[in-house]
């Protein structure tokens, strides 16, 4: 596996225009350096998750482009959704593979990150584990109030960017750009259409509001489905498993008389995450990636 081979994650605050959708995607299928492997849309989000793969310069180069992309075609000010945003290009986090370090991943995200600032004139904060100031270590922290908000927000001490002009893009909003871990992305929606029990599972359950390490959730409604979700980002899933927040969310909705409906996995996810999820509601603890038929293939 090649040295300082990353994957990128970029979320764009759109997920209903499949046109402009597309016209992002091809900022990465447009490059021969990059592998894109997946990206989720979802309307009543509005929001589309993007992941691709290449080596550190392609990455910055790929992830520009699509950047550049998303500012020319998504205005805020008109943008509506359940899920929170502050950016066209909301948040673009790099996750190492293979062999490289996530040190390698914190100098990737900064040179983006003043690439981003300098040429697309666009505020950027670097968080999670490049973040230089605790306060934005976390991203809900950082996106809190949203980029109506971030109209005065940004003019704070405290919010000053790391990169770029200490005003908010005018239609384009503020970015976050930083290093992590793998995140897992997963939603549980709930047999009920009231988004108040989505929130109040939410706010019993997650990190913010006293609940269990490494778990971000917000409680909505999803038209499309009727039903409530309780929205969740995983932030370690080896020490806060898919299966225990399962286990969790369908606690939490005993409470108001309330069953889960189904899951939902947004992008990508570790094999290791969903084989500690199989093992646990199969009852198999030994359960290994070589029992499994196709990682025998890939060898």
């Amino acid at each position: 596996m090649k040295s300082n081979l990353m994957e990128c994650v970029p979320n764009i605050s759109n997920g209903s225009d499949p046109e402009l959708i597309e016209y992002c995607l091809d900022a990465i299928r447009q490059n021969p350096s990059l592998k894109l492997i997946d990206y989720s849309s979802d309307s009543d989000h509005n929001r589309t998750v993007i992941t691709f793969v290449g080596e550190s310069e392609a990455l910055i180069e790929g992830a520009f482009e699509l950047s550049k992309r998303a500012i020319q075609k998504i205005d805020l000010n008109f943008q509506k959704g359940t899920h929170p945003r502050m950016g066209a290009i909301d948040v673009i986090p790099f996750v190492p593979l293979g062999n490289t370090s996530i040190q390698e991943c914190i100098k990737t995200s900064e040179i983006l990150a003043e690439k981003v600032a300098t040429h697309l004139k666009l505020p950027v904060y670097l968080y999670a584990l490049s973040a230089r100031a605790e306060n934005r270590k976390k991203l809900p922290s950082i996106r809190k109030g949203e980029f109506e908000g971030f109209a005065e927000k940004i003019k704070l001490p405290e919010w000053t960017p790391d990169f770029g002009p200490c005003e908010r893009h005018s239609t384009a909003g503020v970015v976050a750009i930083g290093a992590r871990e793998f995140l897992v992305a997963f939603n549980i929606y709930l047999h009920t259409p009231h988004e108040s029990i989505a929130e109040q599972i939410a706010k019993n359950l997650r990190e913010s509001s006293g609940g269990h390490r490494f778990l971000q959730a917000k409680g909505m409604f999803i038209a499309e489905k009727g039903l409530a979700q309780v929205s969740m980002n995983i932030l370690d899933y080896n020490k806060l498993p898919i299966y225990r927040v399962i286990e969790m969310v369908r606690m939490e909705a005993k409470r108001f008389g309330v069953a889960i409906a189904e899951s939902e996995l947004i992008g990508l996810a570790p094999m290791q995450a969903l084989l500690d999820t199989a093992a646990y509601y199969m009852q198999l603890p030994s359960l290994k990636p070589e029992q499994i038929v196709e990682t025998k293939i890939w060898e």
